[in-house]
């Protein structure tokens, strides 16, 4: 039987979805960072009229004058963003009551507890809500912890609004699958999760979605949509774990963890590869499980896969820094301490310039605590820009890339591998080459020979 509220939320979004499927619709991204960038410039180029809003000035202030502050992100595309008339970047959030779906892309990451964060979801709440109105979809894409969307959001919007959700307003979840830099897969191609509590909510996510994803993927509930991004990722911690793990182990019954993976992978079932490194960077893998392991205590359950996980993975910076330590005493007869070390690779991962939660800074901070002198080469990050842990880091220059100088170092440790760096020159000119990523492995043997794995 239809009540007058669900008849009212129905005719809600009949007319927001009408909207949508004739690209009248104004659809707002607050949080235009490695998220809400990409999502803005696949809303613009499906026709749609957008509005980007982000509390730092000096991002609208680039992007206003058609420049890129993300590397994999062309400035010709900010260009032709700025240049369309059809896109309106702002501070401003009073703006937000013209547009049709507002979506919340900004960050949440741990305290120093590693409890979830949610000061920049709640400032955006409350800074949306006096400006929302009726009709509207409020859509979070940040990862959270289950019933963060039904429990956090639609509360913080009602008080501040004096609006219902579910009856004045929608409100969905759609958890973000961004993968900066991937050559195959971009926002456009990466299908789109869907979940809101209500049928009509989740039939306007789902036709807010549909024109910018290869496929929307709809389930029940905003909670069940919270959990699937959550999952994702700690299947990614737990295995990167294992192989983490398995390194070592592997390590001290010298045996090439790396030859071992390209070979298992060779099984076409039951195996997926991951592969090893200096410890986990970015915001899914280092943060993301821990948001679940915060609302797990709340009933009672500890999770302990996901705790040994990000026991293993955060030690491993330590033990890239032992074995650069060790091989410079074995290799050399030099102690770390005096000793010059080039890291080549500050991105968490290869060929972007995302410096999110990377293990490079700190390997950085821990070879300098043993009284190394170090530098950094990454042509993705000319300059370090502030980050929210290793400030004293900000302002450090890239050195340039010069065979000379080069020899100038003790050693260098690859903690990227990034494309395009020269490893054959770089294994030539510097006496010991420490390899966390198994960047060198398509060297020649005599030159593999001089590097040392870790």
């Amino acid at each position: 039987m239809q009540t007058e509220e669900t008849s009212a939320l129905d005719d809600m979004a009949a007319a927001f979805i009408g909207r949508i499927e004739r690209r009248v619709a104004v659809v707002a991204i607050i949080g235009l960072g490695y998220v809400g960038l990409p999502l803005l410039l696949a809303f613009h180029k499906s026709g749609f009229r957008t509005a980007g809003f982000d509390i730092d000035p000096e991002k609208i202030e680039k992007l206003q004058a058609g420049r890129s502050y993300i590397h994999h992100i062309a400035p010709e595309r900010i260009a032709d963003l700025v240049g369309s008339g059809r896109c309106h970047l702002t501070t401003d959030y009073s703006r937000l009551s013209e547009v049709d779906a507002i979506i919340i892309c900004v960050p949440t990451p741990l305290t120093t507890y590693r409890d979830p964060d949610m000061s920049f979801v709640i400032a955006t709440a409350e800074a949306i809500a006096p400006h929302l109105r009726p009709g509207q979809l409020v859509t979070l894409e940040s990862t959270t912890y289950p019933m963060t969307s039904e429990d956090l959001l639609a509360a913080i919007l009602e008080r501040g609004s004096g609006l219902k959700a579910g009856q004045d307003f929608a409100i969905a979840y759609s958890p973000e699958r961004e993968d900066p830099g991937n050559p195959d897969f971009d926002t456009t191609s990466i299908p789109k999760v869907v979940g809101a509590d209500q049928v009509p909510a989740g039939d306007m996510a789902e036709a807010l979605y549909d024109p910018v994803a290869s496929r929307v993927v709809r389930v029940p509930s905003m909670r069940t949509a919270e959990a699937v991004k959550l999952t994702e990722n700690v299947f990614r911690a737990v295995n990167i774990a294992l192989v983490n793990e398995l390194k070592v182990i592997f390590d001290k019954m010298g045996i090439d963890v790396f030859e071992v993976i390209d070979a298992a992978k060779t099984k076409p079932f039951g195996f997926m590869p991951f592969y090893p490194g200096p410890g986990i960077g970015g915001h899914c893998i280092p943060v993301d499980p821990f948001y679940l392991t915060w609302k797990a205590r709340e009933f009672g359950i500890h999770t302990r896969f996901i705790e040994l996980a990000g026991e293993i993975n955060s030690g491993m910076p330590q033990w890239v820094v032992g074995r650069l330590v060790e091989a410079l005493s074995d290799r050399l007869g030099k102690p770390i301490r005096g000793a010059r070390i080039l890291v080549v690779g500050l991105a968490y991962k290869k060929n972007v310039d995302d410096l999110r939660e990377s293990p490079s800074l700190v390997l950085m901070e821990m070879l300098q605590e043993r009284g190394a002198v170090v530098d950094y080469y990454d042509p993705y990050v000319p300059v370090m820009r502030r980050t929210r842990k290793h400030g004293e880091l900000e302002g450090r220059c890239s050195i340039a890339w010069d065979e000379d100088k080069l020899a100038l170092y003790d050693a260098a440790l690859i903690a990227t591998d990034h494309d395009g760096v020269d490893l054959e020159t770089l294994v030539r000119r510097v006496p010991l080459v420490v390899d966390s990523r198994g960047a060198t492995r398509s060297l020649s043997p005599e030159l593999q020979a001089r590097v040392v794995r870790a």
